[in-house]
């Protein structure tokens, strides 16, 4: 899944961004908010983690332009601003979630999950259908007594397309949610992951749609 991350100061960023892909997210990282507004008009994202002290643009009126645009993506305030005020006026702005600096990149990724949960309408942390149990956050498959690891990048793709099982999502719908700004897409990294999967899951799990894309069928009734 793809996050945007909104946060000036470099030391910090430098660590959230390593933190968030080592817990499987792929990240875009803007340093101020003109840059972050961009990001979101131009980018599709499943989460914002934004800081209010920006250069340029600040995190309040960045968040108040994106709730305008009838935007309901989760947006998770991460700032050193701690008082009560602080936190009102963020959550009633439109945020999700609001953790104080400084903080635990545990939590932090807890909350995240949190908010993704709840924007896909799940209220546990595993991920069932038919006869498999994912659970995202070890990277397994559990099916009957067996367990299949998975790697990160697979994980995130059956993710993908078991939150929206039934609709076939394109190659590139794809690689938006394994790959941030600064990282070199493979050619074929997709099909080599859907085949992965295949080979540990079984073959009929992902239909592949001619000329679409790939597609995990809807439970039957």
């Amino acid at each position: 899944m793809r996050l945007l991350l909104v946060e000036d100061d470099e030391l910090l960023g430098n660590g959230l961004e390593a933190g968030l892909k080592q817990a499987g997210f792929a990240v875009d990282w803007t340093r101020d908010g003109r840059s972050a507004q961009l990001a979101l008009a131009t980018t599709g994202y499943e989460l914002v983690v934004l800081d209010l002290g920006l250069p340029r643009v600040g995190g309040m009126e960045v968040l108040k332009a994106l709730r305008a645009r009838g935007s309901d993506l989760p947006v998770l305030i991460l700032t050193a601003r701690d008082t009560v005020h602080d936190r009102v006026a963020g959550l009633d702005a439109g945020a999700d979630d609001y953790l104080v600096k400084p903080f635990a990149l545990a939590e932090l990724v807890a909350r995240i999950r949190a908010l993704l949960r709840r924007a896909h309408g799940r209220s546990s942390e595993v991920i069932r259908y038919r006869d498999l149990v994912l659970a995202p956050e070890s990277l397994t498959v559990t099916r009957g007594d067996d367990t299949i690891v998975l790697s990160g990048r697979e994980c995130a793709i059956l993710v993908d397309l078991l939150e929206h099982r039934g609709t076939a999502l394109s190659r590139a719908r794809l690689e938006e949610g394994l790959y941030g700004w600064n990282e070199e897409i493979e050619s074929n990294a997709v099909e080599v992951h859907i085949s992965n999967l295949r080979k540990k899951l079984g073959a009929d799990l992902i239909k592949t749609i001619r000329g679409v894309g790939y597609l995990v069928p809807r439970d039957r009734p």
